[in-house]
């Protein structure tokens, strides 16, 4: 069954426009309610967190009105970070988790992600049988049935303590002075205090969120603020944290950037020589650089690729039995402490790396040389198929060809922007550049 509503992370877009709408979000609630309702009896329960954009406040009360129509009690958590409620919808027995986020985008769009009662993500499956609902139209429960909604004030504690519990028992932060970016996001009070109650002096960044300046010139999509702190407060690490905090960039004592592929490799190799990693196997997307994958093939670890998304890593991981996985763009996921990425967990644990062997961020986050790698992006408007343009696909087979053998060529839409990605990886830096740059102008003549 197709889905047309949901992407790679839920349902996102701008919000007051299709389909991101309060009618919308009423609707989605309603069906989700519903879906999860489908036998009668006991207490059903749903937990919603939000970050902190402006129109989480409408989606909240829209998705609320919904959920409660078809006899669902409704658990609001405010603003935590996504992880928190992947953490919290088991944890409170819910039926359903509800995250309002669109994560490391502007603040003018939002996002409705799903967890299910075992916190994991919803499945493509589900999230079609969902979109069918909403077609169908619900009816709603007797007025006798209407659910309950109430605020839950201590969710975000909760979450705060199992963060640091999967810090290591007896390590210290003391005499460390951490930058910590929230983005002016979901993690913008939590992430300050875990690290502070481990003992760290910590120099808080993006932490005014007003609505409207999450992820503004700040956060895992925008270093250099972070790096610039950093520097100047002669700090040992930046953690650079997303919209709803469930990314991560590292940022060294020199400000340089560490993406989620050396933070994966810095894990991978400790956990393998501890006799953590499961399989001797790190999930990653085919997004992930060449040199991850021949850093992990040199120890004699492997690497297992997926499509582009947090979710499909997690599943990915579900069905191998494999514990640590992730994304080149910061989500870090360890499915012994989490069911989603955490950024905040993942920055905890480079810290705890630091602290036991004694070196500088620098000396950590450096594990392997980068295939010189290019991405670029071209948005397109509501309708327009760029990648079926005769020109285009012609474009792409050439550049396959010319890349065969010396490099690797992905084109895709992206799940959560109106953008189509170009990426390619080769060791000769000319060819890469040229590659792409036909490819891209060739797109951007078709939109």
């Amino acid at each position: 069954m197709a889905r047309k509503l949901f992407g790679t992370d839920g349902v996102r877009g701008t919000a007051n426009i299709h389909p991101m709408t309060a009618s919308m979000a009423l609707s989605i609630g309603a069906a989700a309610g519903r879906y999860f309702r489908r036998e009668k009896g006991g207490v059903h329960r749903v937990v919603i967190g939000k970050d902190t954009r402006l129109s989480g406040y409408m989606f909240e009360n829209a998705l609320t009105a919904g959920l409660t129509s078809t006899g669902m009690n409704v658990l609001l958590l405010g603003p935590v970070p996504t992880p928190a409620v992947g953490l919290l919808t088991p944890s409170m027995r819910a039926d359903l988790g509800i995250m309002i986020s669109a994560s490391h985008n502007p603040s003018h769009d939002n996002g409705i992600k799903f967890f299910g009662p075992d916190g994991y993500k919803l499945s493509d499956e589900a999230e079609a049988e969902i979109e069918a609902l909403i077609d169908a139209g619900v009816d709603p429960a007797p007025a006798t049935e209407i659910g309950r909604a109430q605020r839950i004030d201590d969710g975000r504690f909760r979450y705060q303590e199992r963060v640091k519990s999967t810090f290591p028992s007896g390590m210290r932060l003391d005499g460390m002075k951490v930058v910590v970016d929230c983005a002016n996001g979901a993690a913008y009070r939590a992430a300050p205090e875990v690290l502070w109650e481990l003992g760290a002096e910590v120099i808080p960044v993006g932490v005014s969120p007003n609505g409207t300046n999450i992820n503004e010139k700040c956060g895992s999509t925008a270093p250099g603020t972070a790096a610039e702190a950093v520097v100047a407060h002669g700090a040992h690490i930046g953690i650079c944290l997303d919209g709803d905090a469930d990314r991560v960039m590292i940022i060294d004592e020199t400000g340089a950037v560490a993406d989620g592929d050396q933070i994966m490799a810095l894990m991978a190799a400790r956990w393998s020589e501890e006799g953590r990693l499961r399989d001797g196997t790190l999930v990653a997307t085919v997004m992930s650089n060449l040199g991850l994958e021949r850093f992990l093939d040199a120890r004699g670890l492997r690497l297992e690729r997926t499509g582009v998304g947090d979710r499909y890593v997690v599943e990915a991981m579900r069905r191998g039995g494999w514990n640590l996985g992730g994304e080149q763009s910061g989500h870090i996921v360890m499915t012994d402490y989490a069911t989603t990425g955490d950024g905040l967990m993942a920055g905890l644990q480079y810290l705890a790396e630091m602290v036991r062997t004694g070196q500088p961020a620098s000396a950590l986050a450096h594990s392997f040389e980068p295939v010189p790698q290019l991405l670029r992006n071209v948005r397109f408007a509501a309708g327009q198929t760029p990648l079926e343009t005769l020109s285009v696909q012609q474009a792409i087979a050439e550049g396959e060809a010319r890349m065969n053998g010396k490099g690797r060529l992905l084109i895709r839409k992206s799940g959560t922007e109106p953008l189509i990605r170009v990426m390619a990886e080769c060791e000769d830096e000319t060819l890469l550049s040229q590659v792409v740059d036909s490819i891209v102008t060739e797109i951007s003549a078709a939109v």
